[in-house]
């Protein structure tokens, strides 16, 4: 058994495997190798013909009639894999360096061109198949070869078989194959899963981006809304009456600006930030939600103290507006809602308290996930832009929540220099 199973077995095996690995490397950070179906095949002729070179090279015995070595599995793995082009370049470096390193022998020519053949003419059926008819084919394609060629090489010459041959050429080189193949494929199938994740994140970005969109400017919408129900409900004076048709426009625009400058909420501009004065934006934001609150049955108490911080007004006013709504819609049966801002050291803290329907401990763990709602029909997408919204302009939220009792958001931000 040792002298079957020697060091250069393995090194043959190493040469093999180790090409393979580099194989998948360059192809998958060398990008013009993916330029073209040609640039592929030279690829896999340099990456199966160098283990071949190293096989024949330090081969496993040297018998009278045979040496014996691995180099049909690089030889068979790139004409599976490259069709006719990679295999014909391969028999034409094997028989080179063969006939280069212990001369012309013409069964050495009829054994691979026979192999060559062979897996050539398998190869497009290989390609079609799954990751499990590959291995099943590869190892039966290979023990079949081994037997055909060797017939061959009894047919064409006087030649001897072995015990060593049988073990070396026949036996060994399927199970070699087993495992290259189950190698290779798994490689090949996590660079593809690799890339089909990339363009599913990519999907999923631009589906978070579309809902959110959507999400956001039905806030200005619903503002409009109200003021028009409130203008057809009941008699108003029409100073009144200008004065939310002015609402409704800025709203208008608002959800123009929102659809326009979106995108850039991922990773918003550092040049957009300014001082922000927290009682007026508090203010306006309350006043924009207020037609919402009243069509709800909720009171609204603001308790509001004079504050600076650094930030960008139009993302401000978004993150409240989102967090605000959420408080309203959290109390489907009326209720009272305080919003208060008070200075406190370097700091301004923001607390918006509802007397709602409350979450638990693991939906407050949740909260400010995507697609994460404690609504029936919410997506979680608002509470998602608040907290990016706070994070960006350097702040910090708390929650404390308590079922059927209500729910208190305190958002932290630190006193503009």
């Amino acid at each position: 058994m040792e002298t079957y199973i020697n060091q250069n077995l393995l090194n043959n095996l190493f040469y093999i495997l180790s090409s393979i690995f580099i194989y998948y490397f360059i192809y998958d950070h060398g990008k013009r190798w993916n330029m073209s179906r040609r640039h592929k095949q030279w690829l896999l002729v340099v990456c199966t013909g160098f283990p071949l070179l190293l096989c024949m090279k330090f081969p496993i015995y040297i018998a009278d009639d045979c040496v014996h070595d691995l180099r049909q599995i690089p030889f068979l793995i790139g004409t599976l894999y490259g069709g006719w082009f990679v295999g014909g370049m391969l028999l034409l470096i094997l028989l080179a360096v063969r006939f280069m390193f212990y001369g012309f022998q013409f069964v050495t020519v009829a054994v691979y061109a026979t192999m060559f053949i062979v897996a050539a003419l398998a190869s497009p059926a290989f390609h079609r198949l799954n990751r499990s008819g590959k291995l099943f084919m590869s190892v039966w394609l290979t023990f079949f070869v081994a037997i055909l060629t060797t017939f061959v090489a009894i047919a064409v010459s006087d030649f001897q078989v072995i015990d060593s041959y049988i073990v070396d050429f026949i036996l060994i080189p399927p199970v070699g194959m087993l495992f290259v193949v189950y190698i290779t494929e798994t490689l090949k199938e996590a660079i593809m899963m690799r890339s089909k994740l990339v363009k599913v994140e990519k999907m999923e970005i631009v589906s978070q981006l579309a809902a959110s969109i959507s999400h956001e400017v039905r806030n200005p919408l619903t503002v409009v809304k109200g003021f028009i129900q409130l203008m057809k409900s009941q008699q108003i004076s029409k100073e009144t009456q200008e004065h939310y048709i002015h609402i409704a426009l800025e709203e208008i625009n608002r959800a123009e600006t929102i659809i326009n400058d979106y995108l850039t909420f991922a990773k918003p501009a550092t040049n957009k930030m300014e001082p922000l004065m927290v009682h007026l934006e508090l203010q306006m934001v309350i006043h924009m939600l207020q037609p919402l609150a009243r069509m709800n049955g909720i009171q609204l108490v603001e308790s509001l103290e004079s504050g600076i911080i650094t930030g960008n007004a139009q993302h401000f006013r978004q993150c409240f507006v989102n967090l605000i709504k959420n408080s309203i819609e959290a109390m489907p049966n009326g209720g009272m809602l305080t919003i208060s801002s008070l200075v406190r050291g370097n700091d301004v803290v923001i607390t918006v308290k509802d007397t709602g329907v409350g979450m638990t401990s693991e939906q407050i763990n949740r909260f400010g996930e995507p697609y994460f709602s404690t609504k029936e029909k919410g997506t979680g997408l608002g509470a998602m832009v608040a907290v990016k919204l706070i994070e960006t302009m350097h702040g910090t939220w708390n929650i404390q929540s308590e079922k059927h009792k209500g729910t208190v958001i305190t958002v932290t931000f630190p006193l503009a220099k």
